[in-house]
């Protein structure tokens, strides 16, 4: 916990709060309306104007503060430089804490590691992390170690310019490669979920597109790869869903029950091309985890 008094009067409180910790002020608003902040012990709106001996209280992982960390053999690092980390994110943990108590997560472990990492996020909770992977997927995932490399790698998500393969087990036998270009809203009735939109709606959507291809088909499976450059919510798990495949033991998404010997949804990120923040194109690949491997062995759908 933090406390300082406002010397400044009529500043707002977000602004306040973001001078005072040094951090950027969406990165405060953040904590405002997290309810991090209280103002003389009580809760007041971001934009809130301050009053010249106004007690300001700071609760909670702040920018700057470092998360518990994990132990550091629970890391596995693909790629580093001074710019941005690679990982190989095991399946069955969460990418970031969601809760300040939460610590058994992939940036717990990053942080423990590489704390510069808390610093480079608006949010120092996602530890530098430039994008996701679900609780269950696999695989590879960025993670900057500055804020001006966050910043770069979060653009190059959001125009596009990174390219992700996805291996998936999916059910039914996929008789061709082709392309799904479905915009993809949160479902109204279940914001867990995604859904895709087929026809224009007043449902709010964001452009998505996924090409995939059938590695191999046995035995009612088929071991699918999957190529994005939009990354949208759920989006692979979504999109092969839609045509009929949807990914095995993903339940939230009609798919069949979860292999015993590799539990989960069955989605590996198996590779990642992006623009460095130096400028040049960089590419990271992620084996498959020896469960889900020995898993498609088995299902004779791998060699």
């Amino acid at each position: 916990m933090k406390e300082f008094t406002v010397e400044h009067p009529g500043e707002r409180l977000d602004h306040c709060v973001a001078t005072h910790l040094g951090c950027s002020h969406a990165a405060a608003r953040r904590l405002v309306e997290n309810g991090q902040v209280r103002v003389n012990g009580r809760l007041v709106a971001k934009g809130a104007h301050l009053q010249r001996g106004d007690q300001i209280t700071l609760a909670g992982p702040l920018p700057g503060q470092v998360p518990l960390g994990a132990p550091e053999q629970s890391l596995v690092v693909l790629y580093q430089d001074d710019e941005l980390i690679a990982l190989d994110k095991p399946p069955g943990i969460p990418s970031h804490p969601l809760r300040p108590d939460e610590r058994d997560t992939l940036v717990n472990a990053l942080v423990a590691r590489f704390p510069e990492c808390a610093l480079a996020s608006d949010d120092p909770r996602e530890g530098g992390l430039c994008h996701r992977l679900d609780r269950d997927t696999s695989g590879v995932i960025l993670a900057a170690r500055s804020r001006p490399a966050w910043e770069a790698l979060r653009s190059a998500f959001q125009r596009g310019a990174v390219e992700k393969r996805y291996l998936a087990l999916v059910a039914g036998e996929v008789g061709s490669e082709g392309t799904i270009d479905l915009p993809l809203a949160h479902d109204p009735a279940n914001r867990r979920r995604m859904i895709p939109v087929r026809e224009p709606t007043l449902l709010p959507a964001r452009a998505a597109t996924t090409r995939y291809r059938p590695l191999h088909r046995a035995n009612g499976y088929s071991f699918v790869e999957a190529i994005t450059t939009t990354g949208r919510m759920h989006q692979v798990r979504v999109h092969l869903a839609a045509i009929g495949h949807p990914l095995v033991g993903d339940l939230l998404y009609g798919g069949p029950p979860e292999l015993v010997d590799a539990p989960g949804h069955f989605l590996h990120a198996a590779h990642i091309r992006f623009p460095h923040p130096q400028g040049e194109q960089h590419e990271v690949a992620a084996p498959l985890p020896s469960a889900r491997r020995s898993a498609l062995v088995r299902l004779t759908l791998y060699r």
